[in-house]
C-alpha cells in the first residue's frame, strides 16, 4: 500500500476515491512546521540556520501519518503544483525522517493541476523527487520575509509607539496606498470647457461634433480654461457655415483577452462580482478541490494559483469544438490562439485558470453551486471560451467640419461592431472610466458624402473640471503590485488582508483608504529606510527569489548580500533621537493633518487653545498625537486625524454622526419605522420607537434614577458589524440585521441546521452548541450554505479531540469529556460540567462524570436541563451565586461603615490600579 499526503482533507477524500484500496490519501491539513515565532529563528550568523517547531494541529497529523507509514511501501507527496505545495512536501517529508518514520522508504512527489481522474491517476504514473530549487526559493522568501519582520518591526515599536508591523512585500503596498493619497490631497483640480454641436444633414438626420481647432490651431483639453474664453469659442462658431471637409474610416480589430491567471481572476472577480481577494482565493479554492455532482466529487477548475496563460492542447481542441457547435463556424477562428505569458519567469508548466472540462456549461452546475461559487465559475467559464473565439470588428468613422476660411474645425466621431466576435460572449471591465476601452457599443454615424453642407442646430459649451487620480480598488491595487513586479499570485490576497487586519487601510465604497497609523508607519519607513521600501528594490528582490527557484542563484548569497546592508540600516537607527523622528514625520505628513485649503499654512497649525503656541506632531508613550508648541504652559492635545474626523470603520466620524438618528424606511411587514442610530457601544438599526417612561405623579416619591420603569416592549436593535459602514446602510440592509439570527440551512452530514448572528464578540456561525467567528470577506447577511459548511468543519479539526465516558444510568445518552478554553469538562446532553483542577479528562470515570453534571444540573435550576442563558458552555467561566454576591456585598457595607474616612486626593490624582499600579511600579 501506498501513502498519498494532499493539503487539505476535502482533496483527499476524492483522490482516495480515484485511486482505490491499494491508497491510503491523508491531509496535511498545510503546512506541518514553521518557523519559531521569536527572535533568533533565522540566524545569519550560522549560514542563516532556521529553526523550525511543529504546531499542536500538526503534530496530530504526523502522527496519523507515521501510523498510516508502518507496512506502507511508499510515500507518495502530493501537495499542490507551486512552490508553497513544494515546501509543504519537503518538510513532511523532513519531519517524518527526523522522527524515523522513512528508514528505507520511497518516497516521491506528484502534481497535478485539476482535480480528476484522468489528471490524477496520470500524476500518479509519472512521479519525481522534491524540486530543492524551488524549496530554496521558498526558504529564501520565508528567512527574508522573518529578518525584516523581527528586525524592523521592534525598531518601529521604539521610535514609533502603537505602530504594529512591517514587512517586506506589506509596506511596499502600503507605500502605494498612502502615496496615492498624498497625491490626492495636494491636487487642484483645475476648470476646463467642451464645446459640442449639433447638426442636421441635408436628409434631416441628427449627429454631434465637438469643437478640435480654432483659429486654425488644434485644442488641447486645457486650451479653453474659462468661460469668458468658451463663449468666444461659441460666437467664433456661430459666425461660420460648415461642410464635410473630410471623412476617415477604418476597421479594427480587437482580439480576446488570454485566459485567467491568478491576478486577472482577482481583478475581474473585484470589478464584475465585487468580490474581495481572499473571498476570490476561497470560492476557487472550493472549485478546485471539487463539488459533489451525482455521487461524485468532481473538481471543476483547473489549479487557482497561477501566473500562466498558456492552455493545454486538449483544454483548446475542447474550446474549438464547443465554440464550433455552441456559436457557429464564423465564431470560430482559423488556427487556435497561443498565448505567451508577459510575467518574468512565469511558471509555463502551469497551465492558465480554465474549467477542467470545457463542455461542462454553468448552466449544468448551477444546482450543484452556491450564487457565489457559480458567478466565479461561470467569469472562468466564459473568460476561457472567449480567449479562443475569433476577433471582433469594429468599423471606425471619423467626419471633420471645416469653416470656410479652416478657422473652426469640429470632429463627429462614430463605431459599429461590425462582427461580435468574441464579445458575444465576454467583455473585460474597467476600474475607473479613465481606462475606457471603447467597446461599450455602437455610436452610429448618418451617411454623408466630403463637399456636403449640414446644418448648424445648437452648440453647446460644457464646464468641466480635473479630477485627482483615483483611490484604488482591490483590483486595482493588484493590478499595480503585477505590473510594478512585487509579489507573486499566492502573495496578493495574503497582502490585501495582512494591510486592513493592521489597521493600516480601510476599504471604504470599496476603495482603499490609508489609516493615520498607515501613514506614520510609511512615512518612518520612507525616512529611514527607504531602500527597502522602493519599488525598484522590492521588485529586483523578487527577480532574484524567481532566480533561485529556476536553479540559477544560490539562496544563501543571496541572503548575505540582502543581510549585510540591512543590519546596518537597523543598527543605524538606534542613534535617532525622538526629535529626529517627529521632524520626519512633520514634514512628511503636516499638509495632511493641518490642511491649509489655500490658505495660510501657519494658521492652520495655531493652537486653538492658547492662540499663540504653534501645533506640532508629537510622540509619546502610547504613540503619536498632535500638541501645543506651548506646552506646558498650553497643554492642549488631540489624536491624530483630521479635526473633527474619527474612525470610520466604526462610524464614529463627525459627518456620520450628525447625520444620525437616520429613518431609513418602514418596515412592510410590521408597518413600524426603521432608523440608524448611534448608542454608547456603536451605532445600530432599530425597529420602532421607544416608549417614554410614564411620567412620576405629583408628589410621587420617583425611584432609582428618577423615573418609572416602562413595561413597554423595547424595540428591537441589531449592531453595525464591525467594518460596515453607517453610510452603506439602506432599509433592505438594516431589516436584514434586524432579522439575525437566520438560518444558512441544515448540515447534511448531521442533520442539524447552521444559523448566522451578531453576537457580543462580532459575527457568528452556529452549529448546534458551537460557535465558529466570521472574520475577513465572510458576511454574515450572505454567507451561504457550503461555505458555513467549510468554516464550521474546519473548526470542528481545531479542536481538541474529546472521548466518550459512557452511557448516562437516567437515559442511555452517551456522556463525553472534552477540553475547552478554561480546561476540562463533560458534557451530557446540553449541560456542561468543568472537571475540578488536577482532573484530566482522560482520568475522569462514568460515576464521577455523572456526580459532576447532576451537581451541574441541581445548579441550573432543580435537576433540569439549563435552557438560554444555563445553557453554557466549558468554555465559560463559573459565576458565583447571587446569594453569595449579597452576602459579600453586605459584609463589604459593614466594613466600610467601620472604617474611619479617609483623607481625600488632590483633586485630578488617581490612584494606579491593577495592571496600571504595575506599570507605575515598575517606571
Amino acid at each position: 500500500m501506498d501513502v498519498v499526503v494532499v493539503e487539505s482533507p476535502a482533496k483527499a477524500k476524492t483522490i482516495n476515491k480515484y485511486l482505490g484500496s491499494n491508497f491510503k490519501v491523508l491531509a496535511s491539513y498545510g503546512h506541518v512546521r514553521d518557523l519559531l515565532a521569536k527572535d533568533g529563528a533565522v540566524d545569519p550568523d550560522h549560514e542563516f540556520a532556521m529553526s523550525w517547531e511543529v504546531g499542536e494541529k500538526a503534530r496530530r497529523q504526523i502522527d496519523e501519518l507515521r501510523k498510516a507509514l508502518k507496512g506502507a511501501d511508499r510515500l507518495i507527496l502530493a501537495t499542490d503544483p507551486d512552490r508553497e505545495g513544494e515546501a509543504i512536501s519537503w518538510h513532511v517529508r523532513e519531519v517524518l525522517s527526523e522522527k524515523g518514520a522513512l528508514k528505507g522508504m520511497d518516497v516521491k512527489r506528484v502534481v497535478f493541476h485539476e482535480i480528476t481522474k484522468g489528471a490524477v491517476t496520470d500524476a500518479m504514473a509519472h512521479p519525481r523527487d522534491i524540486d530543492m530549487a524551488l524549496v530554496d526559493a521558498y526558504l529564501a522568501r520565508r528567512a527574508l520575509d522573518y529578518l525584516v519582520g523581527f528586525n524592523l518591526s521592534p525598531v518601529l515599536w521604539r521610535k514609533l509607539p502603537g505602530a504594529k508591523s512591517a514587512g517586506r512585500v506589506q509596506s511596499v503596498a502600503l507605500r502605494l496606498i498612502c502615496e496615492r493619497e498624498s497625491e490626492i490631497e495636494a491636487f487642484r483640480s483645475e476648470e476646463y470647457w467642451t464645446v459640442d454641436t449639433d447638426f442636421t444633414t441635408p436628409s434631416g438626420e441628427p449627429f454631434t461634433a465637438r469643437l478640435t481647432h480654432l483659429d486654425g490651431r488644434k485644442l488641447d483639453r486645457m486650451d479653453i480654461g474659462t468661460e469668458a474664453a468658451a463663449k468666444a469659442a461659441v460666437a467664433a462658431i456661430q459666425s461660420h457655415a460648415y461642410r464635410i471637409a473630410s471623412i476617415d474610416r477604418k476597421s479594427v480589430r480587437r482580439n480576446p483577452w488570454p485566459p485567467f491567471t491568478t491576478s486577472t481572476l482577482q481583478q475581474e472577480a473585484s470589478r464584475k462580482l465585487r468580490l474581495g481577494t481572499s473571498r476570490t482565493m476561497q470560492l476557487a479554492q472550493r472549485l478546485y478541490e471539487g463539488v459533489e455532482i451525482g455521487g461524485e466529487t468532481v473538481g471543476l477548475i483547473t489549479y487557482m494559483r497561477t501566473d500562466s496563460v498558456t492552455l493545454s492542447q486538449d483544454a483548446t481542441h475542447a474550446s474549438r469544438a464547443l465554440i464550433e457547435k455552441d456559436f457557429g463556424a464564423r465564431y470560430l477562428p482559423e488556427k487556435p490562439r497561443i498565448y505567451k505569458t508577459k510575467a518574468k519567469n512565469a511558471q509555463e508548466a502551469h497551465e492558465a485558470i480554465r474549467p477542467t472540462d470545457l463542455f461542462r456549461r454553468p448552466q449544468q452546475v448551477r444546482a450543484y453551486l452556491d450564487d457565489d461559487q457559480f458567478r466565479l465559475y461561470e467569469l472562468i467559464w466564459k473568460r476561457t471560451i472567449a480567449s479562443q473565439m475569433e476577433s471582433a470588428v469594429v468599423d471606425q468613422v471619423a467626419i471633420d467640419l471645416a469653416a470656410p476660411d479652416n478657422t473652426v474645425t469640429l470632429r463627429a466621431n462614430g463605431s459599429v461592431i461590425a462582427f461580435d466576435g468574441f464579445l458575444k460572449l465576454y467583455r473585460e471591465d474597467i476600474d475607473d472610466e479613465s481606462e475606457g476601452s471603447g467597446e461599450n457599443g455602437d455610436r452610429r454615424l448618418p451617411a454623408m458624402k466630403e463637399g456636403e453642407t449640414p446644418a448648424l442646430t445648437a452648440v453647446k459649451p460644457e464646464q468641466h473640471f480635473t479630477q485627482p487620480p483615483p483611490r484604488f480598488t482591490e483590483a486595482s491595487l493588484v493590478k499595480n503590485l503585477e505590473e510594478l513586479g512585487i509579489g507573486r499570485p499566492s502573495t496578493y490576497a495574503s497582502i490585501v488582508r495582512l494591510l486592513q487586519d493592521r489597521g493600516y487601510v480601510r476599504l471604504e465604497k470599496r476603495r482603499f483608504m490609508p489609516e493615520d497609523s498607515g501613514r506614520l508607519v510609511t512615512s518612518f519607513l520612507t525616512g529611514f529606510f527607504r531602500r527597502y521600501v522602493e519599488y525598484d528594490f522590492t521588485a529586483g528582490m523578487e527577480e532574484k527569489l524567481d532566480e533561485i527557484s529556476a536553479g540559477r542563484v544560490d539562496w544563501k548569497s543571496v541572503l548575505r548580500d540582502f543581510w549585510l546592508d540591512f543590519s546596518k540600516a537597523v543598527d543605524g537607527t538606534k542613534e535617532v533621537s525622538f526629535s529626529q523622528v517627529v521632524d520626519m514625520l512633520d514634514s512628511h505628513l503636516g499638509a495632511h493633518f493641518f490642511p491649509a485649503d489655500g490658505g495660510d499654512a501657519e494658521i492652520a497649525r495655531r493652537c486653538p487653545s492658547c492662540g499663540a503656541g504653534r501645533l506640532n506632531i508629537k510622540v509619546g508613550k502610547f504613540g503619536a498625537f498632535i500638541g501645543c508648541s506651548g506646552y506646558p504652559e498650553c497643554r492642549y492635545t488631540r489624536q491624530l486625524g483630521l479635526e473633527g474626523a474619527g474612525d470610520a470603520e466604526s462610524g464614529d466620524s463627525a459627518a456620520e454622526n450628525a447625520a444620525l438618528p437616520r429613518v431609513l424606511g418602514v418596515d412592510p411587514e410590521s408597518g413600524l419605522e426603521v432608523s440608524l442610530r448611534k448608542g454608547p457601544y456603536g451605532v445600530y438599526a432599530q425597529l420602532g420607537e421607544a416608549e417614554a417612561p410614564p411620567p412620576v405623579a405629583e408628589g410621587e416619591k420617583p425611584k432609582g434614577r428618577g423615573r418609572k420603569k416602562s413595561t413597554a416592549p423595547k424595540p428591537k436593535r441589531a449592531s453595525l458589524p464591525r467594518g460596515m459602514l453607517p453610510s452603506s446602510v439602506d432599509l433592505d440592509r438594516a431589516l436584514a440585521l434586524l432579522a439575525l439570527p437566520r438560518d444558512v440551512g441544515k448540515n447534511p452530514n448531521t442533520g442539524e441546521t447552521i444559523s448566522a448572528g451578531i453576537g457580543r464578540f462580532g459575527p457568528y456561525l452556529k452549529h448546534g452548541i458551537s460557535y465558529v467567528s466570521l472574520k475577513g470577506e465572510d458576511d454574515v447577511l450572505t454567507i451561504g450554505l457550503n461555505r458555513a459548511m467549510e468554516l464550521v468543519e474546519d473548526a470542528a479539526t481545531k479542536r481538541p479531540p474529546g472521548r466518550e465516558v459512557g452511557p448516562h444510568p437516567k437515559d442511555g445518552k452517551p456522556i463525553t469529556a472534552g477540553k475547552g478554553r478554561f480546561g476540562p469538562y463533560v458534557r451530557h446532553g446540553k449541560i456542561f460540567a468543568s472537571l475540578p483542577r488536577g482532573m484530566e479528562m482522560d482520568a475522569v470515570t462514568l460515576e464521577q462524570a455523572v456526580d459532576l453534571i447532576a451537581a451541574r444540573a441541581a445548579r441550573a435550576g432543580n435537576g433540569k436541563e439549563p435552557k438560554g442563558k444555563a445553557a453554557k458552555s466549558a468554555t465559560a467561566p463559573r459565576k458565583a451565586s447571587a446569594k453569595k454576591t449579597s452576602t459579600k456585598k453586605t459584609a463589604a457595607k459593614k466594613t466600610a461603615a467601620k472604617k474611619p474616612a479617609t483623607k481625600k486626593k488632590p483633586a485630578g490624582e488617581i490612584a494606579p490600579a491593577g495592571k496600571t499600579a504595575k506599570r507605575a511600579a515598575n517606571g
